[in-house]
């Protein structure tokens, strides 16, 4: 288990070029964090939120711009095996997350079947939209990457036939106030794999529940 405090410094000195500089250059570019700001770091327990909370934590200790940060994690229906992998990474990586529970994943299949993604990731931010707003904040920092974005534009060219992309932020629809900004924008995933390998965390992947049943549905057939 690596120290905090080497954590931390991999972030901005290991891995400057490829992670912490493309990250201030998205903050500064699209002003996603300004003076008297209250970011809500949604964590998910993936390698993305998690780099992307201590992102906006370094910011915080560092910047000149004052600004407030809360640390959210909705549990959506995670099995105790998940639930106890998200809270040793969250004490890991010193984490102050607020961690709500809701059941999302339960919701969503009701709803939608075989196919609830679509369904559960509307939930799931509309959760979090309400959690920041109840705490105060104004905006919610997500942990999309380059990566993200780009297979976003391709799936919209490919099957929508537009050119819509993931945007750097935008104003939450049903939310007055609320924005939802991606400071990852700028960087690329096999760096925050990278990251993630050199630090030894074991973040959690699709923690679905309603996956695993279906996995486990077709392995029995």
């Amino acid at each position: 288990m690596m120290e905090l405090v080497e954590i931390e410094r991999s972030i901005i000195k290991k891995y400057r070029k490829e992670i912490w500089s493309k990250f201030v250059k998205a903050v500064k570019k699209y002003e996603l964090i300004n003076e008297g700001d209250k970011v809500a770091c949604a964590i998910s327990g993936g390698k993305d939120s998690l780099l992307t909370a201590k992102l906006v934590e370094e910011l915080h200790k560092h910047s000149k711009v004052n600004f407030e940060v809360e640390y959210i994690c909705m549990d959506p229906g995670y099995d105790k095996e998940n639930r106890d992998l998200l809270e040793k990474n969250l004490k890991y990586l010193n984490i102050p997350a607020k961690i709500f529970d809701s059941d999302v994943f339960e919701i969503s299949e009701k709803i939608s079947g075989d196919y609830p993604c679509y369904m559960c990731a509307r939930m799931r931010r509309g959760f979090l939209y309400a959690k920041a707003k109840e705490l105060g904040c104004n905006k919610v920092a997500l942990g999309h990457h380059m990566n993200d974005a780009i297979e976003t534009t391709l799936m919209n060219v490919l099957y929508a036939g537009n050119y819509k992309t993931m945007k750097p932020k935008l104003m939450a629809q049903n939310f007055d106030g609320m924005e939802l900004i991606r400071p990852m924008y700028f960087i690329e995933e096999k760096d925050v794999i990278a990251w993630r390998d050199y630090v030894g965390l074991d973040a959690l992947n699709c923690a679905c529940t309603v996956t695993k049943k279906s996995e486990s549905y077709t392995r029995k057939k």
